[in-house]
């Protein structure tokens, strides 16, 4: 029996790295793991929407240029999936040529256009000259080196390998300790369960009128819920109307979170859950979880005492 997962590819990518990251936990089951390689995270989500894969993994954020945005678009668009899972990888590249070429015969240089502004400090010292070839992955810029379609490429250390190359510079990050966040995407079901050490995501448009964003966000800060990441994006179906994406820390398996997602349903025009799941950074929110749950229970046993008629707590 075999699970086939989808990922940003070719081989040599820091999407795959991050899929075998994650096959290494568990995320994917037990199955043997049989990779499908695809050009863009809308086509990975869109293998499993059609059953093409039983799972996506794909960049969402990175600590440089944040949000992937397309990736957050694909997860919108056309429903039906769920994030499961979360990794972060520290990203550094190696800089890759054909065998025999010196950097100085370099005019062409092709990477992932995220990575790219990764790196372009180091090209103004070490190759200005060269010209930028945009090219779908990483691993793909190091294939069109391979294939005498550029001349140096900026890729995982793995690509060079892969394709025969030579690495004539490696830890290359103009920003040292650069990370970028990867998640384990599935059809829609039930959440991984809390952990104690989670992160929610929805997606949600409101009606344009003052006060509604105001509004919307009120209904966290009034129960306690933590906001780690809010963004706008444009719905594309209307001028001047936007999805507002928003990262929550806690699960909707907790209550604070859940009464304040019921309230956002109320307010909002549509609301899409994208999943919760566990994250791997420490937040150091458990204690002050737990406090805000025994709160709540003592709020709802007072609650109960009044409808019975007894004294309340």
């Amino acid at each position: 029996m075999t699970t086939t997962v989808a990922f940003l590819g070719p081989a040599g990518t820091f999407t795959e790295a991050a899929l075998l990251r994650f096959a290494e936990a568990g995320a994917f089951g037990e199955a043997e793991i049989v990779q499908l390689p695809v050009s863009s995270p809308r086509e990975a989500l869109d293998a499993v929407r059609t059953g093409a894969a039983s799972f996506a993994c794909v960049a969402i954020e990175n600590s440089v240029d944040g949000s992937v945005t397309s990736t957050f678009d694909a997860l919108v668009d056309d429903g039906g999936v769920q994030i499961y899972r979360e990794l972060e990888l520290e990203i550094a590249f190696s800089i890759m040529v054909r065998p025999g070429m010196a950097l100085s015969d370099v005019r062409t240089f092709a990477t992932h256009p995220v990575a790219h502004q990764q790196v372009r400090k180091w090209l103004a010292e070490n190759i200005p000259e060269a010209k930028f070839v945009p090219a779908s992955s990483n691993a793909a810029a190091a294939e069109a080196v391979a294939e005498g379609r550029a001349d140096a490429a900026a890729a995982p250390d793995r690509a060079a390998a892969l394709f025969g190359l030579d690495v004539v510079a490696d830890n290359v990050a103009d920003l040292a300790g650069a990370r970028t966040r990867f998640v384990v995407v599935g059809p829609r079901g039930v959440p991984t369960p809390r952990t104690g050490n989670d992160s929610t995501t929805v997606v949600f448009t409101l009606p344009n009128e003052p006060g509604t964003l105001v509004g919307a966000l009120t209904e966290f800060s009034l129960r306690g819920v933590d906001m780690s990441r809010i963004e706008s994006r444009p719905t594309r179906q209307e001028f001047g109307t936007y999805h507002f994406y928003v990262d929550l820390n806690g699960h909707i398996d907790d209550a604070p979170l859940a009464e304040a997602l019921r309230a956002l349903w109320l307010r909002a025009d549509d609301i899409t859950y994208l999943g919760s799941w566990p994250i791997p950074r420490e937040e150091g929110r458990l204690e002050e979880l737990e406090t805000n749950l025994t709160r709540l229970q003592l709020a709802t046993d007072w609650v109960l005492a009044a409808r019975e008629g007894r004294e309340g707590i």
